[in-house]
C-alpha cells in the first residue's frame, strides 16, 4: 500500500477545497516529504489521477496568482471519502507495512470514532503477535542471532522491531483510552492543515509557477 493516496486524500478532505500547493504545504508541514514518498510531483500526479478515478472532483477557477494557467482546486467526492476510511482502518490494523502507511494513518486517525480507533489498534497489536508467532517457528530470539549465523541479524532486527511496535501501540491504545486527543463526534478536531495563505515554517523551497495546479 502507498502512503501517498491515504495522505492526499486526507488533506483535501480536511480543507473541503484545496489546490496542490495548500496540499503539498501541508504535508511538508507534517515532514511527510522526508517520511514517505509525497513529493511535488507524486501529490500532483495523485490530485489528477484519483481525479480520473472518481475519487476527487477538480474545478478550474481564476487563474493562478502566481502566473500560469487557471489554477484547478479538488474537493473529496462520496466514492473519495469511502476510500479514504477504508485505506485508513486498514493502514492502522495492518503490520508489515512500510512505516510511511502508519504515518500517515495516525495523522487522521481522529477522523474515526475514539471505540473504533482503539478496536484497530488492538488488532494491530494482535497482528504483529501472530507475525512474531510465525517468525519465531524457525528462529529463537532468546537464542540470539548468532544461531543464523550474521543473517540472523536481519531476523533479530525485525522480531526487535515487531516488540517496539507492540509496545508502543499498546501505549498508544492507552493514551486514548484516558482521554487523549478528540476524536469524531467529540467536538472540534485539532486543525492539521495551513490556512489558505499561512506561512509553512516547514517549507523546502520558494513557490514557483505551475506550484498552484
Amino acid at each position: 500500500m502507498s502512503a501517498i493516496r491515504l495522505l492526499v486524500l486526507g488533506a483535501v478532505r480536511q480543507h473541503g477545497r484545496a489546490h496542490g500547493y495548500q496540499v503539498r504545504n501541508d504535508l511538508e508541514y507534517w515532514g511527510a516529504n522526508d517520511w514517505s514518498n509525497a513529493k511535488p510531483g507524486s501529490i500532483y500526479h495523485a490530485l489528477k489521477q484519483m481525479a480520473k478515478q472518481g475519487l476527487l472532483r477538480a474545478h478550474e477557477i481564476a487563474p493562478s496568482t502566481v502566473g500560469g494557467p487557471p489554477r484547478t482546486e479538488y474537493e473529496i467526492t462520496e466514492q473519495g471519502t469511502e476510500e479514504f476510511l477504508a485505506l485508513l482502518r486498514e493502514s492502522l490494523t495492518a503490520y508489515g507495512q512500510k512505516p510511511d502507511v502508519l504515518a500517515a494513518a495516525l495523522g487522521f486517525m481522529v477522523d474515526l470514532p475514539r471505540a473504533e480507533v482503539v478496536g484497530l489498534l488492538q488488532e494491530r497489536v494482535r497482528r504483529i503477535a501472530a507475525w512474531r508467532t510465525s517468525v519465531t517457528e524457525y528462529y529463537t530470539p532468546e537464542d540470539g542471532p548468532e544461531q543464523l549465523g550474521h543473517i540472523g541479524e536481519i531476523m533479530n532486527f525485525w522480531v526487535s522491531s515487531a516488540d517496539n511496535g507492540a509496545e508502543w501501540t499498546e501505549q498508544l491504545i492507552a493514551r486514548i483510552e484516558g482521554g487523549a486527543y478528540t476524536f469524531a463526534g467529540e467536538g472540534e478536531p485539532f486543525v492539521g492543515v495551513l490556512a489558505e495563505g499561512e506561512e509553512n515554517p516547514y517549507a523546502t523551497g520558494e513557490r514557483h509557477p505551475g506550484d498552484e495546479r
